[in-house]
């Protein structure tokens, strides 16, 4: 349990002039729920994913308020397979997005812990992404 606190903060570190969230910067207070999830989520699977078209079997969970770096925040949880670079699919995987007053704000890749329990639900929105 102590060990998913210290191994998110790594994926919150600063990014040139973006405030850490574990800083305080713009996650002070509670956070907001994100009304527009879906497509925020597919804004930041857009420019995470190195080839967003091609991707199958997507599905979602609602947010739900998940403690991140010793803070609330509001977790949506993924589970789809990408198309790889040689065009072949290998094998699915879990990805969570974090929000941040009510904006996708993070990818986080290992997501086994806080993912644990979440209620996906189909997400054809993402396999229909184009570049």
């Amino acid at each position: 349990m102590l060990v998913l606190p210290l191994a998110l903060t790594a994926c919150f570190g600063s990014d040139g002039d973006r405030p850490s969230l574990l800083e305080g910067g713009q996650a002070g207070g509670p956070q907001s729920f994100p009304d527009n999830f879906r497509s925020d989520a597919l804004a930041l699977m857009r420019a995470y994913l190195n080839n967003p078209v091609g991707v199958r079997d997507a599905s979602m969970a609602d947010p739900v308020l998940r403690e991140v770096g010793g803070r609330q925040f509001y977790v949506s949880c993924l589970h789809f397979t990408p198309r790889e670079t040689d065009g072949t699919y290998k094998a699915m995987r879990e990805r969570a997005i974090i929000y941040v007053n009510g904006r996708a704000d993070r990818v986080i890749d290992r997501a086994n812990e806080i993912c644990a329990g979440a209620v996906y639900a189909p997400f054809p929105e993402l396999e229909k992404m184009a570049r």
